[in-house]
């Protein structure tokens, strides 16, 4: 998740430099909302890889699986994003340098984290996490733990 925002943020950035836009309150605005956006995306890899794991796949499986399903989702939600953003960039009119501004961020934004989400979240969780178990896999071992406790407690008692 932390990967993605980066890059969302250096798109946007880019894109603002390309056009010659500045870096004011109104592409500010863009950027909080890009923010919140790359970082869905990767939630969205992660937790489904996490959920699969906790129903006992493999490592591996669970997030090939968690970045094929994934994807659809993130692209329709990216290539909605754009759609959306075009009539701020095409738009004329009373108060078109701030909605321009707005929609540059967005779509520079959305593209570049959109196309690196979709490779660098499953490679960062792959790298990070992949010598952890999963945390429904923790739950049970701790459950376990305290259940031997308790049955431990209760048979030294009994002597």
């Amino acid at each position: 998740m932390i990967c993605s925002v980066p890059v969302a943020i250096l798109g946007a950035l880019i894109a603002i430099k390309l056009t010659g836009q500045s870096l004011n309150l109104y592409s500010q605005i863009g950027l909080i909302m890009l923010i919140g956006l790359a970082a869905k995306n990767g939630i969205l890899i992660v937790e489904f890889a996490n959920q699969l794991r906790d129903r006992g796949m493999q490592f591996a499986d669970a997030l090939r699986e968690s970045a094929l399903t994934r994807f659809r989702p993130i692209v329709m939600t990216g290539v909605t994003t754009l759609a959306g953003a075009m009539p701020l960039v095409l738009s004329s009119g009373a108060g078109e340098e701030t909605r321009y501004v707005i929609g540059v961020v967005i779509l520079g934004g959305v593209l570049s984290s959109t196309l690196v989400t979709l490779v660098t979240i499953p490679t960062a969780y792959a790298l990070i996490a992949r010598g952890s178990g999963s945390i429904g896999d923790r739950a049970r071992r701790l459950e376990q733990e305290q259940q031997i406790g308790a049955n431990a407690a209760v048979s030294g008692r009994g002597r």
